[in-house]
């Protein structure tokens, strides 16, 4: 695969879930691959930052009576609790250097463009590239990225920095989102000019 270049004016690199809940050991949905690409995650954020691209944070946050009364999605139901609103799992993972100038987006669904600001604050900021890291490969990190080609935003899913359950989930995410709606590279195949 040949290299991928980007516009920092117009590209923010996504950082998707990457949280204590998912990505420490005493989180309540604790996978180890999306511990693993913390770092990974975390250099795309150093390597795009260094060249004056946007950073933004997805944060899954559940308030606890999030799903009460609910009709049919209950992620408490399929799930558990998790990342609850205010607690520990909620939190971004050690490594995960927010700064004043990120942008972080709480969100309450798999899709982190669903019932938020997100839309307007990348268009705010003319952004049309969006570099997508995270977790999970299947879940979170696939909604949000179909959902941002659906916005003719174009999503890159950058495969080295994306964690997920189970082997086969991330195959399947990344085959579909190049498939479907997307491209797919890794962190050594990214620049920036």
């Amino acid at each position: 695969m040949s290299e991928y270049a980007f516009d920092p004016d117009r590209t923010a690199v996504v950082v998707v879930d990457l949280q204590n809940g998912f990505c420490h050991p005493d989180g309540s949905l604790y996978a180890p691959s999306s511990e693993a690409v913390v770092d990974d995650a975390a250099a795309l954020v150093e390597d795009a930052r260094e060249a004056g691209a946007s950073i933004v944070y997805t944060r899954d946050v559940h308030p606890p009576e999030q799903f009460d009364g609910a009709h049919y999605y209950d992620e408490f139901e399929r799930w558990g609790e998790h990342v609850l609103e205010g607690s520990w799992e909620a939190e971004l993972a050690e490594g995960m250097d927010v700064r004043e100038e990120d942008h972080v987006v709480a969100k309450h669904t798999y899709d982190a463009f669903y019932g938020t600001e997100l839309d307007g604050w990348l268009r705010a900021h003319g952004i049309d590239d969006l570099l997508f890291c995270g977790t999970l490969a299947n879940v979170c990190v696939l909604h949000t990225a179909g959902s941002a080609g659906l916005r003719d935003y174009r999503p890159v899913l950058v495969e080295d920095a994306i964690g997920a359950i189970e082997d086969g989930h991330k195959e399947y995410a990344l085959d579909h989102a190049s498939w479907l709606f997307g491209e797919v590279t890794t962190r050594g195949e990214v620049r920036f000019e």
